[in-house]
């Protein structure tokens, strides 16, 4: 038992450093960047509260567990925007690779039981097939979207996005699992990439 309580332990510490991993995104009232411990508690809020916009057949409970552990990997990996210039590594190969090999590393560091638990919902986020999975890929790219709206363009001004990019990098994500959700955002974007197109940076 001491053994097994001292893995659990050693498991919840490590995962502590992932509040300082930073990411591009700002917080709301843009006074700084968020960390991925916020990033994760912040969806998994969103869950709770936009479970009316899933679509059949999901499961809040098990959409909030992926949300918490879905970006886990990124103590060792760190966070790589999707908008910035380094974009195309998101989703690599590279990143992929080195995403599983930190998956191996954290979730080892559990008891067997737990560690399998955990890493299944990880991978089934990461297939992003199943309804669940869909569903809780939507959230993790609608709400940077809510963020950079709040924090005046945030991330969009950082990286001069465009609003055809936001579509197809982050739209057509959040659509697949949120249609109507995608809709609501959708429209409250496109003004501030009407006005940047009018104004120039």
């Amino acid at each position: 038992m001491s053994d097994r309580l001292a893995a659990q332990m050693a498991f919840l510490r490590e995962a502590d450093r992932l509040k300082s991993v930073l990411r591009a995104t700002t917080l709301c009232d843009g006074s700084r960047r968020e960390n991925s411990a916020e990033h994760s508690w912040h969806l998994a809020l969103y869950a709770l509260v936009l479970a009316d916009q899933a679509g059949p057949g999901v499961s809040i409970d098990r959409v909030v567990r992926m949300l918490i552990l879905h970006d886990l990997v990124e103590i060792d990996v760190g966070d790589v925007p999707i908008h910035s210039a380094d974009g195309q590594a998101h989703g690599s190969a590279a990143v992929l690779a080195a995403e599983r090999a930190a998956a191996d590393r954290l979730f080892g560091l559990l008891p067997r039981d737990i560690a399998g638990d955990l890493r299944a919902l990880w991978e089934e986020f990461e297939a992003a097939e199943s309804p669940d999975a869909v569903f809780a890929k939507s959230l993790d790219r609608v709400q940077p979207v809510m963020q950079n709206l709040a924090s005046g363009g945030g991330t969009w001004a950082t990286y001069g996005v465009t609003f055809d990019q936001l579509e197809s990098r982050v739209g057509a994500k959040v659509a697949r699992g949120a249609p109507r959700l995608w809709a609501w955002v959708r429209e409250r974007a496109r003004p501030w990439f009407a006005r940047r197109a009018s104004t120039g940076p």
